[in-house]
């Protein structure tokens, strides 16, 4: 395992800088898959980040009803991607893993199979009949991990956005942390206001009862057309009307967007420092678009820039260590 960041992670730094990748879809031809990995590699293998995520994507049209902006098209799996395709790579890899359709003996297998994994973040079904269907869940995949693969550093998945509805987001952090869970990555961000209400929930109940806190990993991505813009908001991420109205009319709706993230990451930034709670952050691009992956760069240049010049000015408190 990556000694530095496994140490990171587990002493609750803040200021951890990620980038994200979805692998290829599976019907890509494997020279194109070739040359798209090699792309990556000669992108990111320079950069200044301490991880880098490989998504798992899964059909989520169970989780709502309205029409996909996209059409779905399987990928490769991101544990084969990462292996075959990224291995030049020396950065640790986050591999998520959607146990969404497995049943316990393909998780077991699936398991069995990645006993060289070192970092993974296991994903729920998007929907109960998902669930019905397999008898399969996310605290049985958490059981799972325990028995079979308990090296694997695991992280979890949190959403700001469900805090604002249910207002219980941060009580599903401390119980996947008390089943193993020793970071999370958020979704996408766009809603300060609810990211801010989920941390503060958050910092508070840990003062409250003396639960440590995790490192929480918010993403952020910028938007280069109102087709990615409604692409995003299908798949749950929450713009607030304000912004999607501004996005929309903007002349350069990619500079705005590219504005706005690195807006966020100062404001989470400085109210995360204030409480000191761990906070880091994941750069991605939902688009396959060369111009709105050039601004995930760019943004990602940004962030590190932030994370930097407050990792000068303040430390989170060992008061946020949390036990291996």
């Amino acid at each position: 395992m990556n000694d530095k960041l496994s140490a990171r992670l587990l002493a609750g730094d803040s200021g951890m800088v990620f980038y994200s990748l979805t692998p290829p879809k599976i019907t890509t031809e494997p020279e194109r898959v070739s040359a798209i990995a090699f792309n990556q590699v000669e992108r990111l293998k320079n950069l200044d980040i301490d991880g880098l995520i490989l998504y798992d994507i899964q059909d989520e049209s169970l989780r709502t009803e309205k029409e996909r902006t996209f059409s779905f098209i399987p990928t490769i799996a991101p544990d084969q991607y990462g292996k075959s395709y990224l291995d030049e790579l020396s950065i640790p890899k986050i591999i998520y893993k959607s146990i969404a359709n497995l049943n316990k003996a393909d998780f077991s297998a699936w398991l069995q199979r990645n006993q060289d994994l070192e970092y993974a973040v296991f994903v729920g079904a998007s929907s109960h009949q998902q669930v019905a269907a397999t008898n399969f869940n996310l605290a049985d995949a958490y059981e799972l991990r325990q028995e079979e693969h308990p090296r694997l550093m695991l992280g979890g998945v949190t959403i700001p956005e469900r805090h604002h509805k249910k207002g219980d987001e941060h009580l599903r952090i401390f119980n996947k942390m008390s089943q193993g869970c020793r970071f999370f990555v958020s979704q996408c961000v766009y809603n300060l206001h609810d990211t801010k209400n989920l941390l503060s929930d958050y910092y508070y109940h840990s003062r409250e009862t003396g639960n440590k806190l995790a490192p929480i990993i918010f993403t952020l991505a910028p938007c280069g057309s109102l087709k990615t813009l409604q692409f995003m908001e299908w798949l749950g991420i929450e713009v607030p009307k304000w912004l999607y109205n501004d996005l929309k009319h903007a002349k350069d709706i990619l500079q705005s967007s590219l504005d706005t993230c690195t807006h966020i990451a100062e404001e989470i930034l400085e109210y995360a420092q204030a409480k000191q709670i761990p906070v880091g952050f994941n750069i991605e691009s939902v688009s396959i678009k060369k111009e709105e992956i050039d601004a995930a760069q760019e943004l990602l240049t940004n962030v590190l820039a932030l994370t930097k010049s407050t990792t000068k000015t303040g430390k989170t408190a060992s008061s946020a260590v949390i036990p291996a």
